[in-house]
């Protein structure tokens, strides 16, 4: 049976999961640097490891309201299109495998979430995981803008 390991992380009381493949780290508490003209998702950058990380506030995202910053609050540091990027989201919960065979393709609509930025949705344990499509998430325009903040803030 094929399983596929994926953290799993909260947003607004709704699972979701990204493959464990694209995250780069998991860290809490992180001081951000605004950025003047980007959209309202984009909550400011931060240097991690070297490297300038744009950081996305993943509920407004996803049209969900925004994070409430509480202890429990991570920012997922992922790599898209070889960018690196922190994702804030309310919490991350755990590594799970997640057999191939529960992985189903996403419904048009899932609660308020477009089927864009889905993967898929799994059943486990009665519970709902909607896997994201990372890929989706920053789309085109707003890679360019981010790429354009980036470089920026290296010069």
């Amino acid at each position: 049976m094929v399983t596929d390991k994926h953290i799993l992380f909260t947003l607004k009381d709704q699972t979701f999961a990204v493959h464990v493949q694209q995250i780069v780290s998991i860290e809490r508490g992180l001081t951000l640097t605004k950025v003047p003209r980007t959209p309202d998702f984009m909550k400011g950058v931060t240097e991690m490891r070297g490297i300038m990380t744009p950081i996305i506030d993943l509920r407004e995202r996803l049209e969900l309201g925004s994070v409430e910053l509480t202890d429990q609050t991570r920012t997922l540091v992922v790599q898209v299109d070889g960018m690196q990027i922190g994702m804030l989201v309310d919490q991350a919960t755990e590594v799970k495998d997640i057999p191939a065979s529960l992985m189903k393709d996403a419904p048009r609509l899932v609660g308020e979430i477009k089927d864009t930025f889905l993967l898929g949705v799994a059943t486990i344990d009665d519970e709902l995981i909607l896997l994201l499509d990372l890929e989706q998430i920053i789309q085109f325009t707003e890679k360019n803008q981010l790429q354009e903040i980036i470089k920026e803030l290296d010069e």
